[in-house]
This record gives structure tokens, C-alpha cells and sequence, in this order.
């Protein structure tokens, strides 16, 4: 396949990322590879991908097909008022304290699990969350590759 194909078909894997599907052209196992260019990019790097990552709980309109596909699955497009206000809340806080939207690989949650680990999670250090939040994209990322024909 052809790098601008490869990117094209590979480039959303890392969410408003082609940068790692472009990097990692050529490799044989693609998640690991892929993986590999993520945790070596510079801090600002990484730091860029996880602000790529949209708001849980917020418009669905305005995701990407797979994070629209992500949240609805989780059952995101069916918050309560009530919920809806405390994931604004909570997005607004996280996003305050640690300068990047919360990240978790909503497969097989639903939105009372991911209302949990929002409020444990709003508690870590920068650097837990930091790690934390790079985990869970390849998590995603993973299961976006398994996901494509």
C-alpha cells in the first residue's frame, strides 16, 4: 500500500493524529508500532494528541465518525439533564486542572461507569493522568484497529 493510502485509511487511528500513521508506515505489527511513535514523540507532541480527544458526554455533531460511534455506544447521546450537567462540570474541572480533555476508551462502558472514573480520576496527579490518559488512547486506538475491515 502506498503511504498516502496507508495513511488515509490508518491516519484517525490516533485521534486528529495522522502524524503516527505517517511515522509508522512500513511497520509490521501497526499497534505496536503505532504505540511506539506515541511514546516517543515529545512531551508537546503527546500532549497535542490528547487534546485532539473531544469531551465526553458534550455534542455528539461535532466528533469524528469514530467518536461519535464510541460515545453513542456507550450511551453518551442519552444523558439525564442531570448527567449532561455533571459531565459538563466535570469536563470543565479536568480540563482546568490538567490542561487536556478526559480520556477513556469508552468500549463496554456505560455512562454511569464512565461518570465513576471521572470522579476517581479528577483526583491523580498530573502525571498519573498524564500517563493514565496516553493509556487509555491506545486503548482506543487499539480497538479502532480491530475494529477496520
Amino acid at each position: 500500500m502506498h503511504k498516502d493510502e496507508f495513511v488515509q485509511k490508518y491516519g484517525s487511528i490516533y485521534e486528529h493524529s495522522p502524524w503516527v500513521a505517517e511515522t509508522a508506515y512500513g511497520s509490521e505489527d501497526l499497534t505496536s508500532a503505532m504505540r511506539a511513535v506515541v511514546e516517543a514523540a515529545s512531551r508537546d507532541k503527546q500532549l497535542a494528541l490528547l487534546r485532539a480527544h473531544p469531551d465526553l458526554g458534550e455534542k455528539l455533531d461535532t466528533l469524528t465518525p469514530d467518536s461519535t460511534s464510541e460515545q453513542q455506544g456507550a450511551g453518551l447521546n442519552l444523558c439525564s439533564p442531570e448527567e449532561f450537567r455533571e459531565f459538563h462540570e466535570l469536563n470543565r474541572a479536568y480540563k482546568e486542572k490538567f490542561g487536556f480533555p478526559f480520556i477513556v476508551a469508552v468500549k463496554g462502558l456505560n455512562r454511569q461507569d464512565i461518570l465513576q472514573r471521572f470522579r476517581e480520576r479528577i483526583h491523580n496527579s498530573s502525571e498519573a493522568e498524564f500517563r493514565t490518559a496516553l493509556d487509555q488512547v491506545h486503548r482506543i486506538a487499539g480497538f479502532r484497529l480491530a475494529d477496520l475491515p
